[in-house]
């Protein structure tokens, strides 16, 4: 058993665009914020409805300057960076101190289990668009929904954020919630990454079966890990997709645009897994991780 912190030190591991979205949430909600770096930035600046707002944190690259466990430390790094998250939990985690894992994919915990954080993880999906334009410098552009389980650790985390610009949602069944959030990325991600074009290219002749196929197979891989998965969360995602303005870029492309590697593993990757783990067979999945794979730079 843990005791919830009850005090509000946060810690936020990333400078990303998550990450710099969730330390200005957290200080607008009233929180001491610390923002942990590997390379130090003068200052964070978050820009909201066209307003740029300094972000009250201070910023670190040193876990050895930090004073013992934080009460809640915000893991927003791409998946494929938790392992060099160690040194920052090895000195902000302790016992009580909650690790929010706010990152893609569907296995979050079993991806910090090698850290082996004292304390509790909360999982958690983030439904915000954010780019960052320059080293400490994060524009918003929408959205702003956390989804994490219901429980007491969830509840505590939707009470921390509380008068800020981003709201916790308490989902009752996180699994089926982390395949749905899976689905947004499981086609328009890859297919833009390797065509390098934006979301327009989701119309282009014999993308559209490539999409539904590739969102078939996602949905069978969910529903035999155990997600209250169907053929309605198939067209739900087309839909979703349908809603983007054709110019609209995702994550993956601009990590392949910089030359950044790219979170395959978090997301084809997972349904790969799956399907390999229940026997479903997910041959355009495991076509497109493979070519993900090839193209992606070595994770540093």
């Amino acid at each position: 058993m843990y005791a919830l912190p009850v005090t509000d030190r946060i810690a936020v591991i990333g400078a990303g665009a998550i990450g710099g979205v969730l330390a200005h949430a957290a200080c607008q909600a009233g929180h001491d914020v610390t923002l942990c770096v590997r390379t130090v930035i003068p200052s964070l600046s978050v820009v909201r409805d066209g307003q740029a707002s300094q972000v009250p944190v201070r910023v670190t690259a040193d876990p050895g300057a930090l004073a013992g466990p934080a009460s809640w430390v915000l893991l927003t790094t791409k998946g494929y960076q938790t392992a060099g998250a160690l040194p920052w939990l090895r000195r902000l985690a302790g016992p009580n101190t909650v690790v929010v894992a706010v990152q893609n994919g569907v296995d979050h915990i079993e991806r910090l289990a090698s850290l082996r954080p004292p304390g509790p993880v909360l999982p958690a999906l983030a439904y915000i668009a954010a780019r960052r334009e320059a080293p400490g410098r994060v524009v918003h552009v929408s959205g702003g929904r956390i989804v994490v389980p219901r429980g007491e650790a969830g509840t505590a985390f939707a009470a921390l954020l509380a008068g800020g610009p981003v709201d916790v949602e308490l989902s009752p069944d996180f699994l089926t919630a982390a395949w749905r959030k899976l689905l947004t990325n499981v086609a328009a991600n890859p297919v833009t990454a390797l065509t390098g074009r934006t979301l327009d290219v989701l119309e282009s002749p014999g993308i559209p079966a490539l999409v539904r196929g590739l969102l078939t197979e996602a949905v069978a891989a969910g529903a035999a890990a155990g997600a209250r998965l169907s053929a309605t969360d198939v067209a739900e995602t087309l839909d979703f997709y349908a809603r983007f303005q054709p110019g609209a870029g995702t994550s993956m492309l601009e990590d392949r645009l910089a030359g950044r590697p790219t979170e395959h593993e978090e997301i084809t990757g997972a349904v790969v897994r799956a399907g390999d783990r229940h026997g479903v067979d997910v041959p355009l999945n495991r076509a497109i991780l493979a070519l993900l794979a090839a193209a992606s730079p070595a994770a540093r």
